[in-house]
């Protein structure tokens, strides 16, 4: 295909997966539950922490972690403490336990009271052209109160070649706006040309039979190759592509082709 017939494949692929009915089979349906803004957020935060594995066991895990938090993260975020921990004390997921999930509880509080909320605490510059610093900012942030170090590594860092799959997924939610539903466009001090195209397995090998990426690491390096090249498409939206590559590699087995 030349690049006219890739960018028509890629925006009809776009238009085919980016549909409401994406959200039944995908943990960005836990924050759909929501209306308040934080709300949103930290069960966002929680469905693209845990999004790795089977989808049906993430999504499960996820409606026994909201169930555990009342149905309502924010104020059970703030309101955590030592004593609401047997709440948790049994929960786990994957390599992600109880401690780690306590960690995250008290994070999340320490940056709603200190740091005026995730938003915030990304805190993108307007001349960054990605989010490899936001994303660091961030990370800085999140780990400033007392933690394990085991912790640490459920929180990605682009400094350290992370593709940082999760984090980007998540600000993606949070900062494309469109008509379609699925994502939220709740972050209106971020712009959707500075966000990176979540990378995963699906989309990486869909993107390198298109011809879009060559690098064969899954790591930030293949990130931002993916990304220079889907802004080529849309250097408005790139991120919109994630449908597309998701799409085709989920639903559709084209990398297997």
């Amino acid at each position: 295909m030349n690049f006219t017939e890739l960018k028509d494949f890629l925006d009809e692929k776009v238009r085919l997966y980016n549909q409401l009915n994406f959200i039944e089979s995908d943990p960005i349906q836990i924050p759909h539950r929501f209306q308040l803004k934080e709300d949103i957020e930290i069960s966002a935060f929680f469905s693209a922490t845990f999004a790795w594995g089977n989808r049906k066991m993430i999504i499960n895990k996820l409606n026994d972690l909201m169930n555990r938090m009342g149905n309502s993260p924010f104020d059970f975020v703030m309101n955590y403490s030592d004593e609401e921990f047997e709440k948790i004390e049994s929960f786990k997921h994957r390599t992600l336990n109880s401690m780690d999930l306590d960690f995250y509880l008290k994070s999340l509080r320490n940056i709603y009271e200190q740091h005026n909320g995730l938003e915030d605490a990304f805190q993108f510059k307007k001349e960054e052209t990605d989010s490899f610093h936001a994303i660091e900012r961030f990370r800085k942030l999140f780990l400033e109160i007392p933690h394990e170090i085991r912790s640490e590594k459920h929180l990605s860092s682009p400094a350290k070649n992370s593709a940082a799959k999760r984090l980007n997924m998540f600000l993606r939610w949070m900062v494309r706006f469109d008509n379609q539903g699925v994502d939220f466009g709740i972050w209106n001090s971020v712009s959707a040309s500075q966000l990176v195209c979540p990378l995963d397995v699906h989309s990486g090998s869909v993107a390198r039979k298109l011809g879009i990426l060559n690098r064969k690491q899954n790591d930030w390096k293949a990130a931002s190759e993916l990304n220079l090249n889907l802004k080529k498409f849309d250097s408005e939206d790139p991120v919109k592509y994630d449908f597309a590559l998701f799409g085709l590699g989920v639903f559709d087995g084209f990398s297997k082709l």
